[in-house]
């Protein structure tokens, strides 16, 4: 399907029901209630119109950088400037107006606390509202504190926010600073003071120790009950443990579930890949990265998405006609792109490409050894997969990859190298079975983030200026036609 039919029906799935308002660069243009639109023009390149009686714009939309149930994101051009921007469909969400109210109620108490906790200071501002312009989201209150010429960025988690939220708080609080830095006229930015809620510092502080040591932060814990602030030590509470998996369970697992998988690999054997799972003592099929089966102590499941049809002769036609769909749906030249098959599970189909031949991203990579879920926990964060490889000279590298825009991709890359760094300085990796014959370098391991070009969030060059000078990070854009084939365009 060309991008002129592509976005035809995106468009129309999209706006069939709900309240939607348009965005572009992350400032509101308008509510799509009113406006009329077409698009027209070139297959490759087409021209997107909306109108109305008080709008009209006209972008020429380059490719669909994102299209969920709450957003459709197009990379449009406009005339006269370099860079592509950002225009956005976006699902209006009014149940969040409760919880609008309570991070209102948090702001206020957060005022009073900052005050009693910094008496010296004043507090100059503090909203709980986002700023979509530069990227900073809701979630939070954020603020400024003035001591005489001084001021201190602030940025707080509310009550009763989720764990990714939590996880999430030191990009946003490194966006706001840079805001803060730029916009700021009545004298320097100081520091960053990040809150949290207690208990809630661990994870947080760990990344912060990936952060360049020019940046002066400190970390805070909130005491709900005594509404107090305990400031926590990041080098001390930033130690978090993080178990490799010994190479060779990983190894037994393949050994054991072989002569059963061999079978079911053979029917599609270009497309089918095995990945052991250590910690849970399983076997996984994918077929282009999505998974599709699993050997489970010498019994083998299948069934998208969930694998829980047991094979056995009898259902052996039905395992084989799923094969087939997903040869017919998830095929690099499939015509049905909307198609579930088709969308499922990206990274996992970019993570199998990267993993054929990893020298496509470097030639100076080492095709030979490339590992992912290295680690006891589960692989990557919120659909961002890690992988881990060595350079032709020894030296480690890791790939971070991610198949639409994520803002918090530079800090769960620092946050990945951080570990891995830690084994690599305890000469873990040879001791458990990775790397054979390769005498890795003691230098901090190298870092690739890899995404189609158009992807790589608008915030990714602000956040990699606050890491650390000893994480070398490149950034490799690909094509946005990725499945049929790697081919960087774009090297930074």
């Amino acid at each position: 399907m060309d991008l002129f039919a592509e976005l035809q029906a995106c468009l129309k799935e999209f706006t069939a029901d709900g309240a939607i308002e348009i965005r572009e660069n992350g400032g509101r243009v308008a509510p799509f209630a009113g406006l009329s639109w077409e698009v027209r023009g070139a297959a490759e390149k087409p021209l997107l119109h909306l109108w109305s009686e008080s709008h009209n714009l006209t972008r020429r939309v380059l490719a669909i950088t994102d299209h969920s149930d709450q957003r459709l994101a197009l990379a449009v051009e406009r005339f006269g400037r370099p860079k592509p921007d950002r225009l956005e469909f976006i699902r209006m969400e009014f149940e969040r107006a409760q919880r609008d109210l309570s991070r209102e109620a948090f702001c206020d108490r957060l005022g009073h606390l900052l005050a009693e906790q910094f008496p010296d200071e004043s507090v100059e501002s503090l909203t709980a509202s986002p700023d979509l312009e530069h990227s900073i989201s809701g979630n939070y209150v954020r603020g400024l504190l003035r001591r005489r010429s001084s001021h201190f960025a602030v940025l707080a988690v509310p009550d009763g926010e989720s764990a990714d939220t939590v996880e999430g708080s030191l990009t946003f609080a490194l966006l706001w600073l840079e805001l803060a830095r730029n916009s700021n006229r009545r004298g320097t930015v100081a520091a960053l003071r990040l809150i949290l809620p207690k208990g809630a510092g661990r994870h947080v502080a760990h990344r912060a120790a990936a952060l360049t040591p020019d940046l002066s932060i400190e970390l805070y814990e909130r005491d709900p009950v005594r509404e107090t602030l305990e400031r926590i030590d990041p080098r001390r509470a930033g130690n978090q443990d993080a178990w490799l998996v010994p190479h060779r369970e990983s190894q037994a697992l393949l050994d054991l579930s072989r002569s059963v998988l061999e079978p079911v690999v053979a029917l599609s054997p270009r497309a089918i890949t095995v990945h052991p799972i250590a910690q849970s003592l399983e076997v996984l099929l994918r077929f282009r990265g999505l998974a599709f089966a699993r050997w489970d102590d010498g019994r083998v499941f299948f069934g998208c998405p969930d694998a829980r049809e047991e094979l056995r002769p009898s259902s052996l036609p039905a395992l084989k006609n799923l094969l087939q769909q997903l040869e017919d749906y998830r095929h690099p030249l499939a015509t049905e792109t909307r198609h579930a098959l088709y969308r499922a599970q990206p990274e996992r189909w970019l993570e199998a490409l990267v993993r054929e031949d990893v020298t496509r991203v470097d030639a100076a990579l080492d095709a030979r050894f490339v590992y992912s879920q290295v680690f006891a926990h589960a692989g990557g964060e919120h659909g961002i997969l890690d992988l881990l490889t060595v350079t032709r000279a020894g030296r480690l590298a890791i790939l971070e990859l991610k198949a639409s825009e994520h803002i918090h991709l530079p800090l769960q890359a620092a946050s990945y190298w951080l570990r891995i760094r830690h084994h690599l300085a305890e000469r873990d990796f040879a001791r458990y079975g990775y790397f054979p014959g390769i005498e890795l370098q003691d230098v901090p391991p190298l870092v690739y983030l890899v995404a189609p070009a158009l992807r790589f969030h608008p915030s990714t060059d602000t956040l990699l200026r606050y890491l650390s000078p000893e994480l070398e990070s490149t950034r490799v854009g690909l094509t946005e036609s990725w499945r049929r084939g790697l081919r960087v365009v774009m090297r930074q």
